[in-house]
């Protein structure tokens, strides 16, 4: 066995935890980030997939129960549908026989409310991946300032490389962790984002629909 390979063979395996570790008390707290991160996706994630499942047929049923006069019975239907845009159309229903600008103003605050429901935690995530990032750079500074801070100390004639590995494990770990979680929950905000438009597009299609179906009654009512 050659000297190199001896060399090799000597140098101990660094692995993810002790990496972690080098990095001091930041990571713990992108670590904590990155927990809040996920629950958030995965809960929201759930929410919003829940929100946006929907009977394909829901406003020809709901057109078929208001011209039949079943108001009762479209109110019902529109609760056991439970969604957000099911809660619109409800509210919708029950404003029936006033102005048509009332009941598109009532609805559009209804659909406020969903969509302000369906946001919540959104705002968290986008705050840990602007801050997440932001983190590691001080962990970056802070990790620096102590090396130089141990070379200080140290003397000039007794500085070796012993001495600033310390400073710089944070200062490196710290950066690739913020990056890391920063990055992640970027793209966990986007993904979220995407699937909220998604029902947001529904709830305003559901509204269309519904304002139309009211034009439509009161131009019968005039003939």
């Amino acid at each position: 066995m050659d000297t190199l390979s001896v060399v090799a063979a000597s140098v101990p395996e660094m692995n993810l935890w002790d990496m972690a570790c080098k990095g001091g008390w930041i990571m713990i707290v992108l670590g904590l980030l990155s927990l809040v991160g996920v629950y958030i996706l995965i809960e929201r994630n759930s929410a919003i997939r829940k929100a946006a499942k929907e009977d394909p047929l829901f406003m020809e049923r709901i057109k078929d129960y208001i011209k039949a006069g079943e108001v009762r019975a479209a109110i019902d239907f529109c609760r056991n549908q439970n969604t957000p845009s099911a809660r619109m159309i409800e509210k919708g229903i029950s404003r029936l026989g006033r102005p048509v600008d009332d009941v598109r103003v009532t609805i559009e605050n209804v659909g406020n409310l969903e969509v302000s429901k369906l946001e919540r935690g959104l705002p968290v995530i986008a705050t840990i991946a602007g801050g997440a990032p932001m983190l590691g750079f001080l962990g970056t500074v802070t990790g620096m300032v102590r090396a130089f801070w141990n070379i200080a100390n140290a003397g000039s004639a007794q500085v070796d490389l012993k001495i600033l590995s310390g400073g710089i494990y944070e200062a490196m770990v710290t950066t690739v962790g913020g990056l890391i979680v920063g990055i992640a929950a970027l793209f966990a905000y986007n993904y979220l984002v995407s699937l909220l438009d998604n029902v947001v597009n529904k709830m305003e299609g559901k509204t269309l629909a519904f304002l139309d179906l009211l034009n439509e009654l009161n131009e019968e009512e005039k003939r």
